[in-house]
């Protein structure tokens, strides 16, 4: 089980600040850039995290009509040509720049309520290199928990928040990280936080057991295929 320190870790900024966030809406998915049978399975991860969160799905926001988008591509500058990305992701431009100026692979952005709760979340996955080279199953179940809750940047650097299981060779999500996305959507918490104390009502709702989400395996067992991404935080 992870000690109160380690998980307040998992939402320390690079200033040392503390800073949590959870959706405060039902999510509705949406991806843009995969072939139908990748679709499938980064649905399927998705939904088996919400479950596991106690969350719900929706097939439209009122807001935005699908609030948890999805881009696969295979250069940053195809983003520019995404009719009206800009009017979603502020100064679109400069962050594109800053993507290819540091070799990013991933990149999220959040957008909250006034409560502080998250509102959307746009995951944009450059499919080259080892990204490109990852079973379509691993990366929907890497990338659907990191749009569940709003981690600190560092939270997973050195660790994955997935694990293998030896017998089988099945990728799931690792029990200790499972157990903070079910705490962080306790009925009784806040949807947001700053105050580092959170994460002692964090640990203590750990106790309880849960049912960890396995990665569903594509046909193929292929990555994700780049495409156009079509019409339609933080980088690493």
């Amino acid at each position: 089980m992870m000690s109160p320190s380690e998980i307040e870790a998992l939402f320390t900024r690079p200033d040392g600040s503390y800073a949590f966030a959870r959706w405060g809406r039902p999510i509705a998915p949406i991806v843009f850039g995969v072939a139908d049978e990748t679709l499938g399975v980064v649905k399927g991860a998705i939904e088996a995290v919400v479950t596991l969160a106690g969350h719900q799905m929706a097939e439209t926001d009122p807001e935005l009509g699908s609030n948890l988008m999805f881009f696969f591509f295979r250069e940053w500058d195809e983003l520019l040509a995404v009719p009206d990305l800009d009017r979603l992701i502020p100064d679109l431009g400069d962050v594109v720049t800053r993507l290819q100026e540091a070799d990013a692979s991933q990149y999220r952005a959040f957008r909250f309520d006034d409560h502080g709760a998250i509102q959307a979340c746009f995951v944009f996955l450059r499919m080259s290199g080892a990204m490109a080279k990852l079973p379509a199953e691993t990366l929907a179940l890497t990338q659907a928990v990191q749009s569940i809750l709003m981690w600190g940047d560092k939270a997973f650097a050195e660790m994955s928040p997935l694990a293998v299981i030896p017998e089988s060779g099945a990728t799931i999500l690792r029990p200790d990280i499972a157990g903070v996305v079910a705490a962080a959507y306790d009925r009784m918490l806040p949807v947001a936080a700053v105050d580092p104390s959170h994460a002692l009502r964090l640990f203590a709702r750990l106790q309880s057991p849960i049912e960890i989400p396995a990665a569903e395996a594509s046909e193929d067992g292929s990555a994700a295929s780049s495409a156009d991404a079509g019409s339609a935080g933080s980088g690493s």
